[in-house]
């Protein structure tokens, strides 16, 4: 489960000081798929980049799984770099390595051996129906298919929670559904909760919950269980 109380973040722009979270809170379960909405400034990234610890100059206090984020940047990084993962709109995939080595590069950075970082990379690859691209490069994928090589790259090492940026942005409607329903299956499945920011309307109705933010507020907190 992730807490985050009175999480308050500023940021100063020449003269002035802006006021991009203004105390909010809340509270998101594991294996939840939660949509973080709102238009251009309501403070959505700065939450999600303070909730993927990608932002530490803030006051208040988030939890994960009942323990507080570190402070410390050196921790920061271990901390992100075992406990979280990351899916980006542009999927930031290296584009001189194959599919499996994309997924297998967490693992390598944890000091997993090259034959564990194939093995899981390979069966992850397997859960997002890309098992037949693995030796694939970026560049002979699809977008869809390069997203789904992304987000097994953000599950391989079992993060407790997956930060996603606008994961839908450069996809067609008929792929950004598949995408959108992928990481809602496999976070129920592996009980990891995705926290994702998003202008798309497709995006928040397939989601668990919305958390709406208005000038750095929460203004509605919307349960919506699938059945």
């Amino acid at each position: 489960m992730l807490t985050f109380k009175n999480v308050t973040k500023h940021y100063r722009l020449g003269q002035q000081t802006v006021e991009a979270l203004k105390g909010v809170s809340g509270q998101i379960n594991k294996g939840e798929m939660v949509a973080l909405c709102g238009p251009s400034g309501s403070g959505k990234s700065t939450l999600l980049n303070t909730l993927g610890l990608l932002e530490m100059d803030y006051q208040g206090q988030i939890e994960l799984a009942g323990k507080a984020y570190p402070k410390d940047p050196k921790q920061a990084a271990m901390y992100r770099r075992t406990k979280l993962g990351f899916v980006f709109q542009r999927f930031n995939l290296i584009p001189v390595m194959s599919a499996w080595e994309n997924v297998a590069y967490p693992l390598m950075l944890n000091g997993f051996s090259l034959a564990d970082q194939e093995k899981k990379a390979r069966e992850i690859l397997d859960k997002v129906g890309l098992a037949e691209y693995a030796n694939h490069r970026p560049d002979n994928l699809s977008g869809g298919q390069q997203q789904r090589v992304a987000i097994a790259r953000a599950l391989v090492h079992q993060p407790e929670m997956v930060i996603a940026d606008e994961p839908t942005a450069s996809l067609d409607s008929h792929t950004a559904s598949v995408v959108i329903d992928l990481m809602k299956t496999l976070g129920h499945e592996m009980g990891t909760t995705f926290i994702v920011a998003t202008h798309d309307p497709r995006m928040a109705v397939q989601c668990d919950r919305t958390i709406d933010l208005v000038d750095g507020q929460i203004t509605a907190e919307a349960m919506k269980w699938a059945s």
